[in-house]
């Protein structure tokens, strides 16, 4: 018997070590308050109201056996999703090398300490054998740096909400690893013929993102969706909810000469839910080249189940399914969504240029917090029936647009910094969500670097997460990143690429 687990896109049950070292050569008494000084900082990082993630205190390390155990001890711990790591005193670095070459999850060094101002007037030496992490990160930074150790420094004192929003983004970006790392992708048949960029190479994208892509029989999908189209129950009390959230529109409604297509679109919801479900599924694409027997190329069920978590991309872009579930889970919580998106027209007007984004239909209706609009429109392509789809404009304010790349020899991110914006006029004949953003720093120059680093045309578009969610996922990734904000010149850029080309292909060796 199959079972069905729904997706979860939630910080819950997941934990961040917070390790402190320190040496047994300051004695006990030290030790002790190191101890309680380190576990105050945890304490206050646990409770900070942007860190997403649980910090669990561990004891003090002091020593090289102590170390290497904490590691191995977090690798087989699969709530564990990242380390913390703080030099309290002086923790002298070699003896963190067997640990941090064991080490297989994210690592944050927090250069930090117990106190906020110093207390000129009391400062003695035992003071200062006791609060020595202004030198001793600085033996931590030197063997990480020696060892090639990726990570993330974050410098400030805990209760700073800088340090805490840092550290929080942090701990978003590891959740989005970590779900990675878990990931199970469905492809239903293969990607659209003849275009490149929705290529890749699936093995490498395993061994390193973890995620498993394979690809399953469109007709596989449409067997469950005609097992959905049977529970008649369902079907009326999923159609009983999108009148309750949506705006049907009156074609669609219960006696409106359509309102058999949305009966269609919610017994293919029905049944690609079911079958993501019992397969373990979190992303997935579709092609409309590929519909086998589905009535409708699958619009409005991907819509909201992009909006619940679940990672998509079109024309079968798995690359951009998995950009989509890491984008999802790193916003967890977060007011705003992400969706797949396509740069599709642009307004060229000078001084206000903008560009309009959206697909055919399935852009995520979390990136309004208006009500959206459900209707039924022919497509004019896949030879199907007319497809259901909410459509809507995205809410202003400010986001990143993110590409996921396969360049041969490595995977490449791109992201644009923009601002999402009012359209300049209405659109009462483009029946699709979409957006309209203004990319920085300017449209000109931020066309010429994404056509420059050779991005994909299918991206992420994420309001809840912004540029450093993207950095941090990169960095542990251990994946390029480009991006293009305001500080872009397209001079620099062009230098980048090229020095990041000699870089990535001398760090992977021979």
């Amino acid at each position: 018997m199959s079972t069905r687990t729904p997706l979860t896109t939630s910080f819950d049950g997941l934990e961040i070590w917070f390790l402190t070292g320190s040496q047994g050569l300051y004695g006990e008494e030290t030790l002790r308050q190191v101890a309680d000084q380190s576990r105050a900082i945890a304490s206050t990082l646990d409770g900070a109201g942007d860190v997403p993630v649980r910090i669990v205190w561990k004891p003090v390390l002091t020593d090289p056996a102590a170390i290497r155990r904490a590691m191995l001890d977090a690798n087989g711990d699969d709530s564990v999703i990242g380390l913390i790591a703080w030099m309290h005193t002086f923790s002298p670095a070699k003896m963190w090398i067997a640990g941090l070459d064991a080490l297989q999850k994210p690592l944050l060094h927090l250069h930090t300490q117990a106190n906020v101002e110093l207390p000129y007037g009391e400062i003695d030496f035992d003071f200062m054998n006791l609060n020595q992490a202004a030198h001793g990160d600085r033996e931590f930074g030197y063997i990480q740096t020696r060892l090639g150790i990726a990570r993330k420094t974050v410098v400030g004192h805990a209760t700073n909400p800088r340090v805490t929003s840092e550290i929080g983004t942090w701990a978003r970006a590891a959740a989005g690893w970590n779900a990675a790392q878990t990931m199970k992708l469905a492809r239903f048949g293969d990607n659209m013929r003849y275009v490149a960029v929705t290529e890749g190479d699936k093995t490498e994208a395993e061994h390193r993102l973890g995620v498993q892509v394979n690809t399953w029989s469109v007709n596989e999908l449409a067997a469950a969706v005609e097992a959905a189209e049977e529970d008649g129950a369902a079907v009326d009390a999923l159609v009983k909810e999108y009148e309750e959230l949506y705006d049907v529109v009156p074609e669609l409604r219960a006696g409106g000469e359509r309102h058999a297509s949305l009966r269609d679109g919610a017994a293919i919801e029905l049944g690609l839910r079911s079958f993501l479900e019992e397969g373990g599924f979190a992303a997935f694409t579709t092609s409309f080249e590929d519909l086998g027997t589905l009535k409708q190329l699958p619009g409005l069920a991907v819509q909201r189940l992009m909006a619940e978590g679940y990672g998509f991309g079109a024309e079968g872009d798995w690359k951009t399914a998995i950009l989509v579930r890491v984008a999802n889970v790193m916003g967890a919580g977060l007011p705003g969504g992400a969706s797949l998106m396509e740069d599709y027209t642009y307004d060229l007007v000078e001084g206000a240029e903008t560009i309009l984004g959206a697909h055919m239909l399935e852009v995520s209706p979390s990136l309004t917090v208006a009500r959206p609009s459900l209707e039924v429109h022919p497509l004019g392509i896949g030879g199907k029936d007319d497809p259901v789809r909410l459509v809507f404009t995205a809410e202003p304010g400010p986001a990143v647009v993110v590409a996921l790349s396969d360049m041969r020899d490595r995977f490449r991110l791109t992201a644009n910094v923009v601002d999402v914006v009012e359209p300049r006029a209405p659109l009462p004949n483009l029946p699709v969500g979409r957006a309209v953003w203004r990319p920085r720093p300017d449209f000109a120059t931020s066309a010429a670097a994404w056509l420059t680093a050779g991005a994909a045309h299918h991206t992420v578009m994420s309001t809840a997460v912004g540029i450093e969610a993207f950095d941090d996922f990169a960095r542990i990734a251990g994946i390029e990143l480009l991006t293009i904000d305001e500080s872009t010149t397209l001079r620099g850029f062009e230098h980048e690429v090229r020095w990041n080309a000699a870089y990535h292909r001398l760090a992977e060796g021979l």
